[in-house]
Parts: C-alpha cells; sequence; structure tokens
C-alpha cells in the first residue's frame, strides 16, 4: 500500500470530524441567539462581559495545561480579533437602525463573500453543483427570514452597517483560516476573545450602555451563552476550520437562522409558518447534500505539502 493510499482513511477521518464539529458549532451559536434574548442586557455590555469571561477564562485554563498565553498571540491574533470585534459592534448598531429582516439577510450573504475569496486566496476548489445547492439554501435562509418580517423602520445607513458587519464576519473566518500557521485553534478563540472585549467595552460606553456588573439572573444566562456559544461554538468551529474548506465552514452558518427559528418557536411559542418550515428543510437538504460531496473520498484527498496537523 502506498502512503498516499494509507494517509487517505486519515484525512477522511479529519475531514469528517471537522463537518462535524462545524455543524455542531453553528448550532451552539443558534442557541446563544436564544439565550440573547433573554439576557436584559444591551448588546454592546453583553458582548464585552461574555468576552471578557471567555476570554480570561481559556487563558487561565491555557496556563493549567501548561500553555502559556503570550503577547506574540494577542498579537497574531489581532486581526481576528478586530474583524470579531466589529461584526458583533456593527451588527448589535445595524438592528436599531434597520430592520432585523434586513440584517439578518444582508448577513446571510458572507458565505458568497467567503467563497470568492476561498477560492481565489485559498485555492478552494468549490464544484458547480456545491455552489448551486449553496445557493439553494442561501435562498431557503431568505424565504425563512422574510417570512417573519415585521413593520420595523429600515434605512439606508442601517443597511449599510449590517453589510460592514458581514464583511467582518467574513474576515473573522478568514483569520480562522489562516492562524493555523502561527497557533493552535485555541490560542486563537482566547486571542480574539480578548480583543473582542477590549473594543465592545470602550464602546458599550461611548453608546451609553449600562456597563454594571449583570444582575445574578443575567449573570446566570450569561455563563450559559458563554459555554455554549463560547465553549462549543467558537472553539468548535476555530478547531474544525483547520480541518474544512473555508467556504464550507461559512456556508454552515445559514443554519443559524434555522434553528433559532426552530428553537424559537419551541422555548418561546414564536409563530413558525408552513413555509418557514419547509424552508428549513430545504436548507438543511441543501447542506445535507454539500457535506455528503465534501465526505466523499475524492473531495477529501490531501493536497500537495499540505498538514492537517493543528
Amino acid at each position: 500500500m502506498t502512503p498516499a493510499e494509507t494517509a487517505t482513511p486519515t484525512r477522511d477521518t479529519d475531514v469528517g470530524r471537522g463537518l462535524l464539529g462545524a455543524g455542531v458549532a453553528v448550532c451552539a451559536w443558534s442557541v446563544g441567539t436564544i439565550l440573547a434574548k433573554g439576557i436584559e442586557m444591551g448588546g454592546l455590555a453583553l458582548g464585552a462581559y461574555r468576552f471578557w469571561i471567555f476570554g480570561i477564562g481559556l487563558v487561565i485554563w491555557m496556563q493549567v495545561r501548561g500553555m502559556p498565553f503570550s503577547a506574540q498571540v494577542m498579537r497574531k491574533s489581532m486581526w481576528g480579533g478586530l474583524a470579531l470585534g466589529a461584526d458583533i459592534a456593527l451588527f448589535f448598531t445595524a438592528v436599531k437602525e434597520t430592520s432585523i429582516v434586513n440584517a439578518t439577510i444582508i448577513g446571510s450573504l458572507q458565505p458568497i463573500l467567503v467563497g470568492i475569496i476561498a477560492a481565489k486566496f485559498f485555492g478552494e476548489k468549490i464544484r458547480k453543483q456545491d455552489a448551486l445547492w449553496s445557493l439553494v439554501a442561501l435562498v431557503g435562509v431568505f424565504v425563512i427570514v422574510a417570512s417573519s418580517a415585521d413593520n420595523d423602520v429600515t434605512s439606508l445607513r442601517g443597511d449599510l452597517l449590517a453589510a460592514a458587519a458581514m464583511f467582518s464576519w467574513g474576515g473573522y473566518f478568514i483569520a480562522s483560516k489562516q492562524s493555523k500557521k502561527d497557533m493552535s485553534p485555541t490560542e486563537f478563540t482566547a486571542g480574539t476573545s480578548l480583543w473582542t472585549a477590549i473594543i465592545c467595552t470602550p464602546l458599550g460606553f461611548a453608546f451609553g450602555q449600562d456597563m454594571s456588573i449583570p444582575s445574578a439572573k443575567n449573570l446566570g444566562l450569561l455563563l450559559v451563552m458563554i459555554a455554549v456559544s463560547g465553549i462549543i461554538g467558537h472553539s468548535l468551529m476555530n478547531w474544525s476550520l483547520v480541518r474544512i474548506p473555508l467556504w464550507v465552514g461559512s456556508t454552515f452558518t445559514l443554519l443559524i437562522p434555522v434553528f433559532s427559528a426552530l428553537l424559537a418557536w419551541i422555548f418561546f411559542d414564536e409563530e413558525l409558518l408552513v413555509i418557514q418550515a419547509v424552508a428549513m428543510v430545504v436548507v438543511l437538504g441543501s447542506l445535507a447534500v454539500i457535506v455528503q460531496g465534501q465526505s466523499s473520498p475524492r473531495n477529501t484527498a490531501l493536497p500537495a505539502k499540505q498538514s492537517t496537523s493543528s
């Protein structure tokens, strides 16, 4: 048996774990969206406390495990942290000035942006059928969000802020993919979390949000959000992105509106229209086809001189 033949099963397993990890990560982010609904804090205040607690907790955990957090890691994770912090600040500002529907739909365009960048700068090849199914999933997300449209006021300024948030969110994914050259996924997650907290804190004060210590109820929900969206969501997605194509991980974020709407229906008794349910099935089915294609041996073959280590 040749070395290439012996390496294929390992690579197949690594990609399979990456796909599973990305799927679990976006589910965790969806839970975080629902938890945020019950936290009585401004978006920037929530982001500041969430990422300070999560980031410092990760640094302590790394220290205990014998992986000291260095200034070099902080420096190398800066662009990813600035991108994530900008996304949170811009998105929460956008929803104050335009409808949540507009902001969410604009944010859903992120996989297209990341797919173009992944193809041009990372040499990732996207099959025509995968691109088609991605567009089908994107249309499904549009239907889910637009079907719940309300009469919120929209504005060009708010839409532009949402577009800027979309670019920042895409930048975070790209930085996560590139980080494998310089640091582990855990180091990147800790660094970007601290940068995000550093950004959200002064902005929270600047926008007049209540930055005082959260109440016991809010703190409890915040800790659950950190455990789910942070430890499971961000950590697992960053771990997965070194094992799967960047565009695939980005496309998986289309599951967030699906699971968020489903969880809101289950726990908050929010209305779920038939057309939304059908659109959810379309999104899930489209992504299932993409996952199946990515899991096939032909697509998990390791490119020359590429490493799967992290």
